[in-house]
């Protein structure tokens, strides 16, 4: 087996939802997208990604950065089965959902690499710190990858760049579950509270 054959096998053993996509095409696009990622980082995995919503920020206690990706997308599944179910005049796009998921932190393999980040922080203006967010880079993933608009649009507009433009449902989907992710994780206790700032340091009402 190639280099290449091996590490789109290690792609779907780390984000075996992938196999939840029923449009073929979309599912290898999927797995060529996180491809190309990783090849064009330092990173081997996705495990060897950091398991945080930014780099040092919102970092979990245990696991890796699979354990956010497919937390997310298993939490937007379960959401769009149920509108799916409940409100049947909503149409929603289950495969872009789950693709949305499995790629919508795509980019961490950019943001998060520590060749980059060794490089911004020694000059933060020369190129930015970060160049780009994960946002960005991952919707230029996508993009590259030939994976459809619809996917590249979550991957750019999941988190904070989303608040400047009109989110599609299957990215609203996405963002609740990304949201809703953190904000479980952090009430939960496995958010290492050295790593969390802002409005998230203020006590959680249960």
């Amino acid at each position: 087996m190639s280099a290449k054959d091996n590490l789109r096998k290690l792609i779907s053993e780390e984000l075996p939802e992938v196999s939840q996509i029923e449009d073929e095409t979309l599912r290898r696009q999927v797995i060529d997208a996180w491809e190309l990622a990783l090849q064009r980082s330092s990173f081997n995995s996705i495990r060897e990604i950091q398991p945080a919503g930014n780099p040092n920020s919102m970092v979990l206690i245990r696991g890796d950065q699979t354990d956010h990706i497919r937390g997310v997308t298993r939490l937007a599944i379960v959401m769009a089965d149920e509108i799916i179910a409940s409100n049947p005049d909503i149409k929603v796009r289950r495969d872009i959902v789950v693709a949305g998921g499995l790629c919508h932190d795509i980019g961490k393999a950019w943001e998060f690499d520590p060749v980059n980040q060794k490089r911004w922080r020694e000059q933060p203006r020369a190129t930015g710190l970060p160049s780009l967010r994960h946002s960005v880079y991952g919707a230029h993933i996508c993009l590259t990858a030939g994976l459809p608009e619809e996917v590249a649009h979550i991957a750019a507009a999941h988190s904070g760049e989303g608040e400047l433009l009109v989110r599609s449902l299957e990215n609203t989907i996405v963002h609740f579950a990304d949201i809703g992710y953190w904000s479980i994780m952090l009430a939960g206790g496995v958010i290492d509270p050295a790593t969390v700032a802002g409005k998230y340091k203020r006590p959680i009402s249960l």
